[in-house]
C-alpha cells in the first residue's frame, strides 16, 4: 500500500526528472503530427488546455478537447466517437461494463471544489460552514443568509436578510460527483434524499452549464452560494468558503489541503485509481479534493492513435509537466501513484 503525502509529492518535483531531450525524442517519436480528441470534464480544463498546447508546440500532436462535463466525456467514450474522455467522478461498474470493459481510470493532478457565494460587503475568506449546514442549504431547508446555523459558523458577521440563491451544475458533471459525494458522507438526510452522482435531483436552485455556468451564475446574483473547481472562483475574483473538516478544523481550499486529504489514500499495486478523497481525516486535508481521470482503452482499435496517446500520457507523468499543475491551483500526482500509473499503463 502507498500513503500519499506532501513530502512524496515535493520529491515528484524534485526526483526522477529525464532530460528535456530524452522527453521530447520519446513523445515525437509517439506521433509527430498526429491528432487526437477528447471530451469531458470541465473541472480540470485549465490545466489540460495549458498541456495540450505545451505538448502540440513540443511534439506536433494535436489534442482537440471539448470541456462538457464528465457526464458527456463518459457518454462519448463509451460510445466510441473520442480518442479518451476525462471525468471527475469515476465511472461505475455498470458504465464499465456498457464500455465492455475497455477502460483504465489515468488519474491527472488532483484538485478542489469550493464553495463560492457573492455577498457584497463580505470579503473572501470571511465564511466558514460545516458539511451539515451546506447539505441543509442545498436541500432547501436554509433559505436566508442570516439563518442563525449560518450565524453560528460564523460569529462576528454580519448577514443579510437576504434570500440564498443555490448555483448547481444542470449538466452531468464530475464536479457534481465531488461535491455530492462529500455531503453524502457528511449528512445522512443529503445521501437518503439525493445521494451521489455526477448528476442528481437538486431539491432547490438554478443550474449553470459546466464550472463557467455556474460561475457565472453566482457572479451575477447578488445572494448566491455555488459550487465549482478552485481555478473559476481565483479567476473570477469570487471568494472561497473555509469548510470545516473531519478534523474539527475550518481549512482555505489550498494546494497544501488537497495534498494533506491526498494522505488518507492508499492504493494497492493492482488498484484501478478509483478512489475518494472527500471528507478525508487529518487536521489540514481540506474536505472536498479529489482525482481527476482520464478513461483510456485497454485494447485501443486505432494503433497509431494509441501511440500518440500514449506518448502524451508519459508526457504528463514528467515532473516537468507536473510542476505545471500547481500555477493553475492543482496539486501534483505524488511520485507512488506516478509510478502505479506507469505500472498499470504496461497492462492490457
Amino acid at each position: 500500500m502507498c500513503a500519499l503525502g506532501l513530502a512524496l509529492v515535493l520529491a515528484g518535483c524534485g526526483s526522477g526528472e529525464r532530460a528535456a531531450k530524452g522527453v521530447s525524442d520519446q513523445a515525437s517519436a509517439a506521433g509527430g503530427g498526429a491528432s487526437l480528441t477528447g471530451a469531458g470534464a470541465t473541472f480540470p480544463n485549465p490545466i489540460y488546455a495549458k498541456w495540450f498546447d505545451a505538448y502540440a508546440k513540443e511534439t506536433g500532436v494535436r489534442i482537440n478537447y471539448q470541456s462538457i462535463g464528465s457526464g458527456g466525456g463518459i457518454r462519448q467514450f463509451t460510445e466510441g466517437t473520442v480518442d479518451f474522455g476525462a471525468t471527475d467522478g469515476p465511472m461505475t461498474d455498470s458504465q464499465i461494463a456498457a464500455a465492455n470493459g475497455n477502460v483504465k481510470h489515468i488519474p491527472t493532478v488532483m484538485g478542489a471544489v469550493v464553495v463560492t457565494y457573492n455577498l457584497p460587503g463580505i470579503s473572501g475568506g470571511s465564511l466558514d460552514f460545516d458539511g451539515p449546514t451546506l447539505a441543509d442549504i442545498f436541500l432547501g431547508r436554509i433559505t436566508r443568509w442570516n439563518d442563525s446555523r449560518i450565524g453560528a459558523l460564523n460569529p462576528g458577521v454580519t448577514l443579510p436578510g437576504d434570500d440564498i440563491i443555490v448555483a448547481h451544475r444542470s449538466d452531468g458533471s464530475g464536479t457534481t460527483f465531488i461535491f455530492t459525494d462529500y455531503l453524502a458522507k457528511i449528512s445522512s438526510a443529503w445521501q437518503s434524499s439525493v445521494g451521489s452522482a455526477t448528476s442528481v435531483q437538486w431539491p432547490t436552485g438554478l443550474g449553470g452549464k459546466g464550472n463557467e455556468g455556474v460561475t457565472q451564475l453566482v457572479k451575477q446574483s447578488e445572494g448566491a452560494i455555488g459550487y465549482v473547481e478552485l481555478i473559476y472562483a481565483l479567476s473570477n475574483s469570487l471568494p472561497t468558503a473555509r469548510l470545516k473538516n473531519a478534523a474539527g478544523n475550518f481549512i482555505e481550499p489550498t494546494l497544501k489541503g488537497i495534498t494533506a486529504a491526498a494522505q488518507s489514500a492508499e492504493l494497492p499495486p493492482d488498484t484501478d485509481f478509483r478512489v475518494s478523497i472527500t471528507n478525508a481525516p487529518g487536521p489540514d486535508a481540506y474536505p472536498i479534493s479529489s482525482f481527476t481521470w482520464l478513461l483510456v482503452r485497454r485494447n485501443p482499435a486505432d494503433t497509431d492513435k494509441a501511440k500518440a496517446l500514449s506518448g502524451f500520457l508519459d508526457w504528463m507523468l514528467q515532473p516537468a509537466a507536473q510542476r505545471t499543475a500547481a500555477d493553475l491551483h492543482y496539486a501534483p500526482l505524488p511520485v507512488p501513484v506516478i509510478e502505479l500509473i506507469r505500472s498499470r499503463l504496461r497492462e492490457s
